[in-house]
């Protein structure tokens, strides 16, 4: 195991192993996040972050979820901030329960908000964190797997580039002016307009 999580009255420690020699405080936090990435990110850059759904594929429906008759579903989002991608999440979810499945598949909370509508906080394990330069740009990459009764998350994270965590605002800000003179230059609908948008937390 990569993460270890552990605590007694009077003290708690959070121990990552495996990580790059690199790797910040604040991306240690991200990567130690537990279902609530959305909520460290909007506190990190004092802004609403979004949940864009790029696809998701869900197995039948046939009856309701159960061990008998789990349900699975293949999904990416984007995390986005002020129009930039913060985080590409690709997972792949198994629910065994029916509140599970109403308020994945029918109320359509993310998996994070999920779990806080379930008031649970799940069991953590940290499966892999690598880092890799593509175009230029150093990533971040995290496995892991979120479980509680009746829904299991396995997630692929990948933060685009770790300048995010070092430069913050001012990263945001290059991002979006790179976006928008790409949106001048080009004269075409921005792609992630197209996608549905939602789930803001502030």
């Amino acid at each position: 195991m990569l993460a270890n999580d552990s605590y007694s009255t009077a003290s708690t420690n959070v121990e990552l192993t495996c990580v790059p020699d690199d790797t910040t405080g604040l991306e240690r936090i991200m990567l130690a996040a537990q279902g609530d990435l959305q909520r460290l990110l909007s506190s990190y850059f004092g802004r609403p972050i979004f949940i864009e759904l790029i696809y998701a594929h869900c197995s039948s429906r046939l009856t309701p979820a159960s061990s008998e008759n789990p349900i699975t579903q293949s999904r990416q989002v984007h995390l986005v901030c002020a129009s930039c991608t913060v985080c590409v999440a690709t997972s792949t979810v198994t629910i065994t329960s029916p509140q599970c499945e109403r308020l994945f598949l029918d109320e359509k909370f993310p998996i994070g908000q999920t779990f806080r509508r379930l008031n649970r906080t799940p069991k953590f394990s940290l499966l892999n964190v690598e880092t890799q330069a593509i175009d230029g740009k150093r990533e971040l990459r995290r496995t892991y797997k979120l479980e509680t009764e009746g829904f299991v998350a396995e997630i692929l994270e990948v933060f685009p580039d770790r300048d995010m965590f070092v430069r913050g605002e001012a990263w945001l800000m290059e991002q979006r002016a790179d976006f928008d003179t790409h949106s001048i230059a080009t004269d075409t609908k921005p792609e992630w307009l197209s996608v549905r948008k939602g789930h803001a937390v502030h």
